[in-house]
């Protein structure tokens, strides 16, 4: 199906906005990047551990943005395709995995509604990562995209924020916790106007941004529909980043190899049973 001519303006500012983020990411303190090419920056243990062994696998990256994740599956065994908007972010990764000795991992410039002009495979997995369809106006599109790369015997896999989380007030210090924005998709984008990305770094020059949230619902009801049976739907009450301000850090998250560990964050002790933060699902193509 056809992008929605009324998005373009939208996927323009966001492109906009993400092709200057790259540089800005690939030399900031979150992204770690000299810790990256060490061997460092891992995944998240939930992603591992619900993924499972992925040597040997055919992995496609959906919104791979400059393929830190993407090339981190690669390094666990699988041969990975990464696909992305950002002519930016694609340069970039290309070059991250030349730096890094893999030769084989690809990616691909186009918009995800774009893809099945441009690819015409199908994967063993099907990964998106944190962050990534809140930037999509068409949830049941995606899915129809996502779920034509699962081959048979294969599976989808999410890892993102819950769209619970994604309608507070993220300014909000206090409690009660305050609902700002729509939990369900809308045609109407959330609009921002900040001259910052999420991570370190200098300002930014475009500083527009369209996003819109999804309903967990929508996401599940669209992967059926596209022909994906749901394995598991899990609702996690820690987040990747500091999504609210009285937000603790956890230990770390370790994925059981050399890896660093990566921090997690959770709300205090007594209100983490209030709202989920994250969710994951895997959603498979029967053999």
């Amino acid at each position: 199906m056809p992008r929605n001519p009324e998005h373009e303006p939208y996927f323009d500012a966001n492109l906009a906005r993400w092709d200057e983020s790259v540089a800005i990411h690939a030399a900031s303190e979150g992204y770690g990047l000299d810790g990256f090419l060490k061997g460092e920056k891992a995944l998240f243990a939930t992603e591992t551990s619900e993924v499972g062994d992925v040597s040997g696998k055919a992995l496609l990256h959906l919104q791979c943005h400059f393929g830190m994740d993407t090339l981190n599956w690669a390094r666990l065994g699988a041969t990975v395709t990464g696909i992305d908007f950002s002519p930016e972010a694609v340069a970039r990764a290309r070059q991250l995995a030349a730096e890094i000795g893999i030769e084989d991992a690809r990616f691909i410039e186009s918009n995800i509604y774009d893809a099945p002009s441009v690819l015409h495979e199908q994967f063993d997995v099907v990964y998106t990562g944190i962050g990534a369809l809140n930037w999509l106006p068409d949830i049941r599109n995606w899915a129809r995209v996502a779920a034509g790369y699962v081959k048979p015997g294969g599976f989808l896999y999410v890892y993102e924020g819950h769209p619970m989380l994604w309608a507070l007030d993220e300014d909000r210090a206090e409690l009660p916790f305050q609902v700002k924005y729509d939990y369900f998709e809308s045609e109407r984008p959330n609009e921002w106007d900040w001259d910052e990305t999420y991570t370190d770094g200098p300002k930014l020059k475009n500083t527009r941004g369209y996003e819109w949230n999804h309903g967990l619902g929508e996401i599940v009801t669209a992967l059926i529909e596209a022909g994906l049976r749901i394995e598991f739907l899990h609702e996690h009450k820690t987040l990747a980043w500091q999504g609210l301000p009285m937000m603790e850090p956890t230990d770390g998250v370790a994925d059981g190899s050399r890896h660093q560990r990566r921090v997690a964050w959770q709300l205090p002790e007594a209100l983490r049973d209030i709202v989920p933060l994250m969710y994951s699902l895997k959603a498979s193509r029967p053999a």
